[in-house]
């Protein structure tokens, strides 16, 4: 039996952050939410270490590419596979994130929940 892989959602959309949750967990994901990269901050630096993390980038106190940014510095979650979640699909954006080390960047907008979970299934395969 495989185990579940931890999954660390951080968006600051109450509403996609209870929808992406619900997905991930009927697919067999342990799933842990964080409203906002202060809170998913907080929650490593206490000692989780999720196997995935699925980051949106428009949030208002801090956004995505500084949330890669300060984990990056700090040295927290490097076995994490990293994965941005944003309306925004501009190639600027994506190779940020790449350069940040995201292993993939999926478009909110052209996706539904469950191409998301099947595309975040897809890299995790990958890696």
């Amino acid at each position: 039996m495989e185990t579940k892989k931890k999954i660390l959602i951080v968006d600051d959309d109450v509403f996609l952050l209870d929808m992406y949750a619900l997905k991930f967990s009927q697919s067999n994901f342990d799933v842990i939410t964080a409203l906002g990269p202060e809170v998913a901050l907080e929650k490593v630096k206490d000692g989780l270490n999720p196997d995935v993390m699925i980051l949106d980038i428009i949030m208002p106190v801090m956004d995505g590419f500084e949330f890669l940014e300060k984990i990056n510095e700090e040295q927290l979650m490097k076995d994490t596979i990293k994965i941005l979640l944003s309306n925004r699909g501009q190639q600027s954006d994506i190779a940020r994130g790449e350069a940040l080390g995201a292993s993939g960047y999926i478009v909110k907008a052209s996706n539904t929940p469950s191409e998301v979970v099947q595309k975040v299934v897809d890299i995790i395969n990958k890696k």
